[in-house]
């Protein structure tokens, strides 16, 4: 596969990749992106998500836990695996030239408060390996100069999806982008499918499909208070979560009622999180939703109840494949570098133009 070096210029064809922390696979997105009248435009030309067999969603599962060798260790296969998922998809598709791949990695630490942010999958060894220029770590500048690290889709959101109000991504964890905000504003919500998937493999099942199991619960009003009062909602923003966050201050609270039905716990965090999520939303008047919760019918009915703004669930494409969409453009937008990343979503000391660009020696 070839790549083109240009840097300005009204089209382009890019690889876009992501791994959320829902673990499902890498989901890949062949899309052309291109400037009309001053505003950005895109068109997926293909779109698939590349399971993770169990081996690997064991690994990237328990890799907050590993110490720094572990890490580097696991960087060096997850380049290769990536490498692998790439190459399986640019050869189903015949692909044969791109701009770049624009990749956000895995991530498997996220600490900003102690100024670091680690994803996994971003090394020179995959452009080389691929044979094309390569946009990746986009998260690590902004911690750098004192932001977040996240969330980062917000610029594509304004730049791609502006005649929504907000943008709201129900992925492993919730976030929203307030698209009509000047200056842009968004952030981290809550935690959603890191938590709502983890109950549901108590019955063993991998996601509570179109939230049946939680529709069937009771609340449990105990819990609900003390999931209230988790001290991250005090916060004000710019903010993030990280699964270390699930792990220290939600599971513990979800442990202490283990003997409770699955249905009561989902039905109980299902509560707690569209409240979360319609309280941001507030007079947002139309809100584009993706991510897999937005096929949890349950979760939409619970957070419709609570706004009166107009949920929007698009095409199955854009609902599975928006962030990987938006890390394509953020790799374009490193490429002509323009800022990709604005101060007033991350709290950095500036707008900035974040993501490493790594070129092949020679590529093939």
């Amino acid at each position: 596969m070839s790549s083109s070096y240009t840097l300005f210029k009204n089209k382009y064809r890019v690889l876009g990749a992501m791994s959320g922390t829902s673990l499902d696979g890498v989901d890949v997105v062949l899309v052309d992106y291109w400037i009309e009248k001053d505003n950005w435009k895109f068109k997926i030309e293909v779109a698939q998500t590349i399971p993770y067999d169990t081996l690997w969603q064991t690994r990237l599962s328990k890799a907050h836990t590993l110490s720094p060798k572990e890490i580097e260790e696991l960087d060096n296969d997850y380049c290769l695996k990536l490498y692998e998922l790439l190459s399986e998809f640019i050869l189903k598709y015949s692909i044969g030239y791109v701009d770049a791949v624009c990749s956000h990695g895995h991530t498997v630490l996220h600490q900003p408060e102690k100024g670091f942010t680690i994803q996994i999958g971003n090394q020179n060894l995959l452009s080389e390996m691929l044979g094309c220029t390569l946009v990746c770590d986009f998260r690590v500048q902004d911690v750098y100069y004192g932001g977040q690290g996240a969330p980062l889709v917000p610029v594509g959101d304004r730049l791609l999806f502006s005649q929504y109000a907000a943008a709201l991504n129900l992925g492993g964890f919730a976030n929203l982008t307030r698209i009509d905000k000047d200056p842009l504003r968004a952030h981290d919500l809550c935690a959603l499918n890191t938590v709502l998937n983890r109950l549901a493999a108590r019955e063993k099942l991998s996601y509570d499909r179109n939230g049946t199991l939680s529709s069937q619960g009771k609340i449990i009003q105990e819990l609900l208070h003390e999931l209230e009062n988790v001290e991250y909602y005090q916060y004000e923003p710019p903010k993030s979560l990280g699964i270390e966050d699930v792990e220290r201050d939600i599971w513990p609270l979800i442990e202490k009622y283990a003997e409770c039905p699955t249905k009561d716990l989902l039905a109980t965090y299902v509560d707690h999180a569209s409240s979360i999520i319609a309280l941001e939303i507030g007079d947002a008047k139309s809100v584009l939703v993706t991510g897999g919760g937005a096929y949890n019918e349950f979760l939409i009915q619970s957070i419709k109840d609570r706004t009166q703004s107009r949920l929007v669930v698009p095409e199955k494409e854009l609902v599975e494949f928006k962030e990987a969409i938006v890390f394509g453009l953020l790799g374009v937008l490193r490429l002509r570098q323009e800022n990709n990343i604005y101060a007033s979503v991350t709290g950095s000391s500036k707008n900035h133009s974040s993501g490493k660009i790594y070129r092949p020696i020679v590529a093939s």
